[in-house]
């Protein structure tokens, strides 16, 4: 059986790596990240069936991380791990989706009960495949592991950066896509170089869909993108 695949946050080295290895001896595969900046990229590169975020960590907080999962994935669970202890924290932590808030120290066999009831309850299933890896934009076809979009008999091949951004974009489709959401997952930063670069990939991606006449990809002004793709019927 394949196993079930976590995202951890956690700043603290000592107690990261600790509970990392408890948590791959009880047979869970984990991806650690130390710095809140780098999560959402990390999470954009991986299929994950939980998440385990401290709330205190350097550049972006476990609150704003959560709320960025939920507006890539409404499903995936996930677990505060925090000494934020006061009423507010832990109020603020639920009001984000959060499965449950655990306050350090803790035992790390309540960690694991915890995680192995949630994702019970949650029925996740074994996949055979993901179909959010392959995308339908009008009549054009985005695989995006192997990093293709075919239109008609051609096949475009795209580099990470531009894959990673098509595929954002068709998350969203047709609605916005924020510009500091994508900046952060795929860039891990949201400062004006980042930017300028996100701009040339736009509109290389412009480009590549310029063949087909129902999709498009719009500036919203001081926000972000839109990946348009009307309806094959209309």
């Amino acid at each position: 059986m394949k196993k079930k695949h976590i995202l951890m946050v956690e700043d603290d080295h000592n107690f990261g790596s600790v509970l990392k290895a408890y948590l791959e001896i009880n047979d869970y595969e984990v991806n650690w990240v130390d710095d809140g900046r780098h999560a959402i990229r990390e999470f954009s590169n991986a299929n994950f069936d939980i998440c385990v975020l401290d709330v205190m960590l350097p550049n972006v907080d476990g609150f704003t991380i959560a709320q960025d999962i939920r507006k890539l994935n409404q499903n995936v669970p996930f677990i505060f791990v925090t000494a934020k202890t006061l009423k507010e924290d832990v109020l603020k932590g639920y009001a984000t989706g959060a499965d449950d808030y655990i306050t350090k120290p803790f035992d790390s066999e309540v960690l694991l009960l915890k995680i192995q009831a949630i994702l019970k309850r949650s029925g996740q299933n074994e996949p055979a495949a993901e179909p959010e890896d392959i995308y339908d934009i009008g009549r054009l076809k985005f695989m995006y592991l192997e990093r293709l979009l075919k239109v008609d008999e051609k096949t475009i091949r795209m580099s990470p950066k531009e894959a990673d951004l098509l595929k954002m974009l068709c998350q969203y489709k047709n609605k916005v896509l924020p510009r500091e959401l994508a900046l952060r997952s795929i860039w891990g930063d949201d400062n004006y170089f980042t930017t300028r670069s996100m701009d040339v990939y736009i509109t290389k991606l412009r480009k590549y869909l310029k063949s087909e006449e129902k999709a498009g990809i719009m500036n919203i002004h001081g926000n972000g993108y839109r990946l348009i793709v009307q309806d094959q019927k209309a």
